[in-house]
């Protein structure tokens, strides 16, 4: 079995004693992005298993849509995320 050469690190561990490793990341082709896997991506940034450069990269994301995600997170925690709670946790 070999190994893909990746920069950075396989594995994270996470402050809740949880291991999150780069196969817990959402496929690079993710079309629709559910709660989920917004915030597999968002813990992935924050804990330093990807870089932010990566994401956006890998992802085809904005960096204001990622900030958006790690802002929402932030402030209000996963359930930020769901698009159907969007009106909830919108700032006026």
């Amino acid at each position: 079995m070999y190994l893909r050469k990746v920069d950075g690190p396989r594995a994270v561990t996470l402050p809740d004693g949880s291991i999150m490793t780069r196969a817990d990341l959402p496929p690079t082709d993710t079309r629709r992005w559910v709660a989920s896997r917004k915030a597999a991506v968002v813990r992935g940034v924050l804990s330093g298993l990807i870089s932010q450069a990566e994401a956006l990269r890998t992802y085809g994301l904005s960096e204001e849509e990622l900030h958006g995600w790690i802002g929402a997170v932030a402030d209000h925690g996963i359930d930020a995320l769901k698009a159907t709670a969007l009106k909830k946790y919108r700032q006026p």
